[in-house]
């Protein structure tokens, strides 16, 4: 049964493909550039990949802190990186956490699972982990947004359109 990981799985892919979005409409040279003393889209792309696939890798079995990651690399700045880096790191975490999450039953979200040591279920790890994905995604959105600014494709319901929306709402549910 995967009701409930399938709820789960799809709310990760309605932020992927925010994510993507994101990472489209930034320019080749807007990727590595970020506020100062904040991070660029590429940083964020750096750490969340290395998030997911240390969290994903063997997620029910081992630490989810990985001891082959470096988290503290995936912070630094990312001048020179191309568009093709950047899409590469981003579907490497993501692909690592679908086949992770392909894997599951519903009954296993009542494993055990551990993240530096310190015991959830399996559960709380997912929601835990849905919720940093997405944070890193909104900072995406924004820096994309904010380089965009007046010629920005929105990617959800636009400025102006809730009214004609709600007259014939779509695409609620999260993509498959």
């Amino acid at each position: 049964m995967r009701e409930i990981l399938a709820s789960i799985e799809g709310e990760f892919r309605r932020y992927k493909k925010l994510g993507d979005g994101a990472i489209e409409q930034l320019r080749d040279d807007e990727l590595a550039k970020g506020p100062e003393g904040g991070n660029s889209a590429a940083v964020l792309v750096w750490h969340l990949s290395g998030n997911l696939k240390s969290r994903f890798t063997d997620f029910l079995t081992s630490d989810g802190e990985k001891p082959w990651r470096r988290r503290d690399e995936e912070f630094r700045n990312r001048a020179g990186v191309t568009r093709a880096e950047v899409i590469e790191k981003w579907e490497e975490g993501w692909k690592t956490l679908y086949a992770a999450l392909s894997a599951l039953t519903d009954d296993d979200l009542f494993r055990t699972v551990t993240i530096r040591g310190e015991e959830f279920r399996a559960h709380e790890a997912l929601h835990r982990l849905l919720a940093h994905a997405s944070y890193h995604v909104g900072q995406m959105v924004f820096l994309a947004k904010s380089f965009r600014a007046g010629d920005w494709q929105c990617l959800s319901i636009p400025l102006g359109k809730s009214d004609e929306y709600n007259r014939n709402p779509s695409g609620q549910r999260p993509p498959a």
